[in-house]
């Protein structure tokens, strides 16, 4: 049985230990979730075990068998820019990968030009090597991972990808490996809840161990089997999911609290007997002075995450907040809104949600009036205040004391109970120890970042709040801060978001974005919209056959020149079959676009359309490829 052990790891970064003289064991099937305030040290954790950092001192803290192989998603892929898609996927280390890898650049360079020997013979040598090492399993796999993720142009170049498809690509890149340990880097970032789904059951069935940071409670509870929470330097270890380490910790933190109580009512009393005169002529007498010497030494060592409510005036909304009527935006050939109408009330909560791509992000830019709409009015109450929390937070001078940072919008803020909070305080209750406040900004954390520009934007005093993917980059205890302050918040919330835990907690009304301007509208919650769509199954391909040459290429060693006989069979029906393919989704299109807000029979419709759409797709490939060896 493969495992990684590790034993007596220390690190620190700065002033700041992360982690001290933590061990721990990783088993085969392990499903681990590495957990802790932004700034405790997770991303660092993981770079260490994918020895890309190490450790203090010159000490080995990781042990593990030769052969055992370690695959990192990090939260940001760098790719070369000019490599394709399925080249970046092939970019792995292991033997399978690498006979996969040069399959496939034969396979391109022999369609570019068949009639070349050279790529003959390069051609005839990669699919012997796939043939010996029955590597046809792992480009099957590699593809249908890349499509179950939402990347479907394998030849695309990496430059013309956003940031969030590089993502998923590096995440396709990991998983095709199949190493013995998994470590991700918050996997569900950039996901869509489709992904999301696929790649849970995907990962409940992964034959090796997996450690991963996500803020995703939902994925916690259905994938892992232990948890790992980074806590004031420790690590401290919980079996179960998610829900059962909320569970334990709690249990955990009471019995901490009431040995404290016990060890200040024992202070209280040998307090009392110091204060008597107690003098140490006696052993005895001596061996109680050190006990309590020790005793006032340990005193107020419990560190509980106990969090305080946020309570914070916002200044008055009126009835009028924000509404569009037909309101229509396209992006280049893209339809993001059509015809849209919306109104917003006040306490209101919407969430946002649907396909990556299909405009999400730009419909808060139009109600932020970053951007305006193509036809169609945008109206803003009088009194509306916005807060808008972008994916990308705002530039932050580096040499800037944190403190300093707030005390630009304000010294302290107002509490619903008419009483002042200072920012020091604020800070405090947002997960900020008080040590903390005059650091310089440059020593935060990217997630510490993003979670100063939340409390920045908050204390501003809105009444609306713009949230744009917030999940994203705070950790699970600053989600808790912030679901509770959004729970209480008089104003509306509008927020983009995949993580169907918070937008359970947060959102009333759903708008789903389809693509092409189709928007969805549900009312309820997320978990219940997807339990009435289709299951998402952590489909992978099947063991094949030794995979043949005539339908993929030109044979290797004698150039194809016309069709044989059951090609031309296929030749002679194939224009019709295509025709019959387009009218059935012509047809199916239009069902769609008379069915208004039925879901049920729009989904049903839906998925029909993408399995014509598929055999289309696949028949005009089809027809390209048996026309160029047709007679005219």
């Amino acid at each position: 049985m493969q495992e990684l052990k590790v034993i007596g790891l220390t690190k620190t970064y700065g002033e700041k230990t992360l982690f001290q003289d933590i061990s721990f064991l990783i088993h085969e099937k392990d499903r681990i979730g590495l957990i802790g305030v932004n700034g405790t040290g997770k991303s660092s954790l993981l770079k260490i075990l994918a020895e890309l950092d190490a450790g203090d001192g010159d000490v080995t803290y990781i042990q593990k068998a030769g052969d055992y192989q370690i695959g990192y998603l990090t939260q940001e892929t760098d790719f070369p820019e000019e490599l394709t898609v399925l080249e970046s996927v092939f970019q792995g280390d292991a033997p399978m990968i690498q006979t996969v890898r040069r399959y496939e650049q034969a396979l391109l360079a022999l369609a570019e030009a068949g009639d070349n020997p050279e790529n003959q013979k390069a051609y005839a040598r990669a699919e012997e090597a796939m043939n010996e090492q029955d590597a046809w399993l792992v480009d099957t796999n590699a593809k249908t991972i890349l499509q179950k993720l939402g990347i479907t142009q394998i030849n695309q170049k990496i430059k013309e990808l956003s940031g969030g498809q590089k993502k998923r690509v590096g995440l396709a890149q990991v998983l095709i490996q199949e190493p013995d340990l998994l470590l991700l880097d918050e996997p569900t970032n950039h996901l869509d809840y489709q992904a999301i789904q696929w790649l849970e059951g995907y990962l409940r069935q992964y034959r090796g161990a997996l450690l991963m940071v996500t803020h995703d409670r939902y994925f916690l509870d259905r994938v892992t089997n232990r948890i790992f929470e980074l806590s004031h330097g420790q690590l401290i270890e919980y079996k179960g999911n998610y829900e059962d380490y909320v569970v334990a910790k709690a249990e955990r933190e009471r019995q901490a609290i009431q040995q404290e109580e016990k060890r200040q009512q024992l202070y209280k009393q040998e307090l009392a007997w110091m204060r008597a005169g107690a003098k140490a002529r006696t052993t005895k007498q001596q061996a109680r002075i050190h006990r309590f010497e020790d005793l006032k030494e340990n005193l107020n060592q419990v560190q509980t995450d106990e969090q305080v409510a946020m309570e914070l005036t916002t200044k008055r909304l009126g009835k009028q907040v924000l509404e569009i009527k037909e309101g229509n935006y396209r992006f280049d050939e893209k339809v993001i809104l059509k015809n849209f109408d919306l109104l917003v009330q006040a306490r209101d909560r919407i969430g946002i949600t649907g396909e990556n791509g299909a405009g999400k992000s730009t419909l808060l830019n139009i109600l932020a009036g970053q951007l305006a709409l193509d036809s169609g009015t945008l109206i803003v109450g009088e009194t509306v205040r916005i807060a808008y929390y972008t994916q990308l937070t705002e530039p932050i001078k580096e040499d800037q004391r944190v403190i300093a940072y707030l005390q630009e919008v304000a010294e302290e803020a107002k509490q619903k109970d008419g009483t002042s909070i200072s920012v020091a305080e604020l800070l405090e209750r947002f997960l900020f120890p008080r040590h903390t406040h005059g650091s310089l900004i440059s020593k935060l954390s990217g997630g510490e970042r993003r979670r100063l520009f939340l409390l920045k934007l908050l204390i501003s005093q809105p009444n609306v709040l713009l949230l744009d993917e917030p999940t994203n980059d705070l950790d699970i205890a600053t989600l808790t801060i912030l679901e509770d302050y959004l729970q209480n918040f008089p104003g509306a919330v509008i927020t983009v978001s995949h993580d169907r835990y918070f937008l359970d907690k947060v959102a009333e009304k759903l708008l789903i974005f389809e693509g092409q301007g189709e928007i969805d509208r549900y009312y309820g919650s997320i978990m219940d919209y997807l339990e009435k769509a289709p299951e998402v199954t952590p489909e992978v391909a099947k063991p094949t056959p030794v995979k043949t040459v005539e339908a993929a290429a030109p044979a290797a060693n004698k150039p194809k020149q016309k069709l044989t006989y059951m090609e031309q069979k296929e030749w002679a029906t194939i224009e019709d079959e295509i025709a019959d393919l387009e009218a059935q989704v012509e047809t199916l299109t239009a069902g769609m676009n008379n069915q208004g807000s039925d879901f049920t029979k729009l989904q049903e419709l839906q998925n029909q359309l993408n399995t014509v759409e598929t055999q289309l797709e696949e028949k005009m490939n089809r027809w390209e490829y048996l026309s160029e060896f047709a007679e005219d």
